[in-house]
């Protein structure tokens, strides 16, 4: 008579789930940073919109509610042109690397970004 044999793991317990103390589905609120709060109080300042207290205590709050409030960026003609100070940026680099910015990075702030970051003083 042939018995199956049962393989016992080398490590038991290794495929028995855990039980944790906090659900893995609810993540614990995490307080927001200063950077947040200063910037939606800059936003509350500005747009005259109220910034309820509750929301100053919770940074996923605060999140939602910065991009609910913050000015929306300009759509249009020229939105595609790298801004003032990107460009004084730009500039200020090409003098201390005694070189031009090339003509077709004034015409976009991708291309403006990418001649930045790969030309930026080390």
């Amino acid at each position: 008579m042939a018995h199956a044999s049962v393989v016992e793991p080398a490590l038991p317990g290794l495929f028995v789930p855990v039980q944790t103390d906090l659900p893995l589905d609810a993540p614990e609120s995490e307080p927001a940073t200063e950077k947040q709060m200063s910037y939606a109080m800059a936003i509350a300042k500005r747009t005259g919109a109220e910034l309820p207290q509750a929301t100053l205590q919770d940074r996923r709050a605060l999140s939602a509610w910065i991009d609910a409030h913050k000015i929306k960026p300009v759509e249009g003609r020229f939105s595609n042109y790298p801004s003032g100070k990107q460009v004084a940026f730009a500039e200020r680099i090409a003098r201390i690397k005694r070189q031009d910015v090339p003509r077709e990075c004034f015409k976009d702030k991708q291309l403006m970004s990418r001649w930045i970051d790969g030309n930026k003083p080390r």
